[in-house]
């Protein structure tokens, strides 16, 4: 395992520009067609988490995650690899697209809902309960999100520049072991306190914190490669100097 992390770190040195050399301008640069492709598939992992959330996985009998755990762990490899090619400032472009259309799917769920339906349509109990989500739920998959995924790339962007761009193993680990720990611990905490036993909910928070990092660490040489393959066809490796960690601009 150690010699094939040397191998991969040794391959994307040979992709990273060296701090001197870096072109501050790289991180203005218009957005390209793969950004906006990768873009994509981050926001619809995003958006079929959320509706696949509802439903449960026995993973054995005493333990049951939400069956969004399956997906939703790709967003922080999406979002690690946004941040360390094109740098925090495009990685938050993404992270707030996520957000917004997070919030329109659930305004158009809770409006489709609404709807009148005629007699003869006997589906709509089981369209509230597959489509529909409460403001409390709601709230707390918002703030466990940009929480989550904020820190997740903020870490991984400082740890860049501290590290001069090796070690991306250690970067991407260190900065999801933070990023999903505030994910599950806000988006279960508020969700289910006071719904369950005390003891339920931190159990589903463990595990499920457990299993998102567990997913990462496997998915690590997926990663590399992904990163690797970015960086060449984009020719673009953005460290992050002098920049200001403000989440709303900067």
């Amino acid at each position: 395992m150690s010699k094939l992390m040397k191998l991969q770190n040794e391959e994307l040195s040979k992709i990273t520009t060296d701090a001197s050399e870096e072109k501050p301008a790289l991180a203005e640069q218009p957005m390209s067609k793969l950004f906006m492709c990768i873009g994509i598939i981050f926001v619809s992992c995003l958006l079929l988490s959320n509706l696949i959330a509802g439903k449960m996985w026995a993973v054995t009998d005493s333990i049951t995650l939400p069956a969004a755990v399956i997906l939703f762990p790709l967003t922080y490899i999406f979002g690690d690899v946004f941040t360390e090619v094109y740098g925090f400032k495009k990685a938050r472009f993404v992270i707030w697209m996520g957000f917004a259309m997070s919030f329109f799917a659930v305004l158009i769920y809770l409006v489709t809902i609404g709807l009148p339906h005629p007699g003869f349509f006997e589906g709509q109990s089981a369209y509230e309960t597959v489509m529909g989500t409460t403001p409390r739920v709601a709230l707390a998959s918002f703030a466990g999100y940009l929480f989550g995924e904020f820190s997740n790339s903020i870490i991984l962007s400082k740890m860049k520049v501290m590290t001069k761009g090796k070690n991306l193993w250690m970067r991407t680990i260190l900065s999801t072991v933070v990023g999903e720990g505030f994910d599950s611990v806000i988006f279960i905490t508020i969700s289910f306190w006071g719904t369950m036993e005390n003891s339920e909910v931190l159990k589903m928070i463990l595990f499920q914190y457990l299993f998102k990092v567990a997913y990462e660490v496997l998915f690590t040489p997926v990663t590399y490669a992904v990163v690797r393959w970015v960086k060449r066809k984009e020719g673009v490796d953005t460290f992050d100097y002098n920049v200001k960690y403000n989440v709303i601009k900067g």
